[in-house]
């Protein structure tokens, strides 16, 4: 069975989804050297539990170089 865009960026059958600004905050550095750098990123519009996420800066752009976030971003 194939998914289909509704439209919205959300594929049927998927949970749903919302686009909100979100501005990173801060790069928390990691304790041990072996863990990878985190950011803090502020949601804005999101409930309570959702307006500060800290996610791993380890990301890859199209080309499949690695990248990372830069705090304001």
């Amino acid at each position: 069975m194939q998914k289909s865009d509704n439209g919205d960026n959300n594929l049927v059958g998927d949970r749903p989804a919302k686009k909100l600004p979100a501005v990173v905050e801060k790069i928390v550095k990691p304790v041990s050297p072996a863990e990878p750098e985190k950011v803090q990123i502020a949601v804005h519009g999101a409930d309570d539990l959702y307006r500060e996420i800290r996610v791993e800066n380890t990301l890859e752009n199209a080309a499949g170089d690695k990248v990372r976030l830069k705090q304001g971003a």
